[in-house]
């Protein structure tokens, strides 16, 4: 069942998401969840009193497990070390990362955190049943667009970050109203150096357990996210490659519009209906992650990053694919392509989100992204 925005009558959902289906915040533990309500004064939206409650009732659980992995792994997990450097896909919300980022891992050699060890990021060590058997408690395609949805498939690191209690722009849609936006955290511009060691703690801790997890793979993380904190992630990962995805603003600003308006249909705890509000937090994050983006993007050997255009992936993904792989040697392509193959297929039938063409909008939408559109060929 689709639904659409009463006030705007636009379209908020391609796909229905059951009000008991896991929310974000399921997978915090007691003292995350506790901090998040309080810092919000506790300001639920009495339609959204399900999920609060709902959440507060899986925290002993995620504490519970969480004590048994810290007494299981702790130590391996501690004295793991990373040996392949990961590789990173960079780009604004909706410019294909969520496609690049399937397509990669689809090579056996490399992985990503899937959705179960982003949400469970504290015992996905010792939990992994849950994914296994609990598969009827997600939907089959995400709420906001068609792509599938399930506990194996490919996931942001930023929700593992949030659900381990380090500050970040996402924990805005559980309470659009009334949470900082944290939009420092986009760039790490203006954070203390305590602040930034906690966050590249927690990040290393998340990643150094996949590591565990997947016996030494060579990771491949997307979360739009980084795209800001380029700097930071060359400094801690010195051999990382880097692919960056670009989209036409027209396309990209009201999908990502879109995007935040679902994100906060299906999983706020707060109702919100300022537009203009969220309108200026899209543009705002946009400014920030760009400028860090190009702070740091001097720094990096061109062969350890490449930038391709979602319009480009989208039109020819097997040879968009294989400038990746020429480009950053990421090992030997022929190898790979009869896997994507079947995977490529079907996406042919995929339907992108429709947006309706306004003019006005349009004028608007570039004013906002100039710069973006500027710097690359839009």
């Amino acid at each position: 069942m689709k639904v659409r925005d009463r006030k705007t009558n636009t379209e908020l959902l391609a796909n229905d998401y059951p009000g008991w289906a896991p929310r974000f915040w399921h997978g915090m533990r007691a003292g995350v969840w506790w901090r998040l309500l309080a810092r919000n004064h506790f300001k639920v939206s009495p339609s959204r009193f399900h999920i609060a409650l709902g959440v507060s009732t899986f925290c002993p659980i995620n504490d519970l497990f969480a004590m048994v992995q810290r007494g299981f792994y702790q130590q391996k997990i501690e004295t793991c070390r990373i040996e392949k450097p990961p590789v990173f896909i960079l780009g604004h919300w909706r410019s294909g990362t969520t496609l690049l980022h399937e397509l990669l891992v689809s090579n056996p050699g490399y992985v990503s955190p899937n959705t179960y060890q982003c949400l469970a990021p504290s015992h996905f060590l010792v939990s992994p049943f849950v994914a296994k058997y609990g598969g009827f408690l997600l939907p089959r395609k995400r709420p906001m667009d068609n792509m599938a949805a399930g506990w194996l498939l490919p996931q942001e690191d930023e929700f593992a970050l949030l659900n381990l209690g380090v500050p970040s722009p996402y924990l805005r849609i559980a309470f659009p109203k009334t949470q900082p936006e944290y939009l420092e955290y986009l760039d790490f511009s203006g954070i203390d150096e305590p602040s930034l060691n906690r966050w590249k703690e927690r990040f290393l801790w998340f990643l150094k357990a996949l590591t565990l997890y997947y016996d030494g793979k060579r990771l491949v993380l997307k979360s739009p996210p980084h795209t800001g904190r380029i700097l930071t992630l060359l400094g801690m990962f010195p051999d990382a490659k880097f692919i960056h995805l670009v989209r036409n603003p027209r396309q990209l600003f009201p999908s990502t519009m879109r995007l935040w308006r679902s994100l906060g249909y299906v999983q706020s705890l707060q109702v919100e209906d300022d537009q203009q509000a969220l309108k200026l937090y899209v543009v705002n994050c946009m400014k920030r992650m760009y400028a860090g983006f190009e702070a740091g993007r001097g720094l990096i050997p061109d062969q350890q990053i490449v930038e391709i255009k979602y319009e480009e992936l989208v039109a020819q993904p097997l040879l968009t694919v294989k400038k990746i792989y020429d480009h950053l040697s990421l090992g030997d392509f022929s190898k790979v392509s009869s896997l994507l193959e079947p995977m490529l297929a079907g996406h042919t039938s995929y339907q992108t989100n429709k947006h309706p063409a306004d003019p006005q909008w349009e004028k608007e939408v570039m004013e906002y992204c100039r710069e973006y559109a500027e710097r690359f060929g839009y």
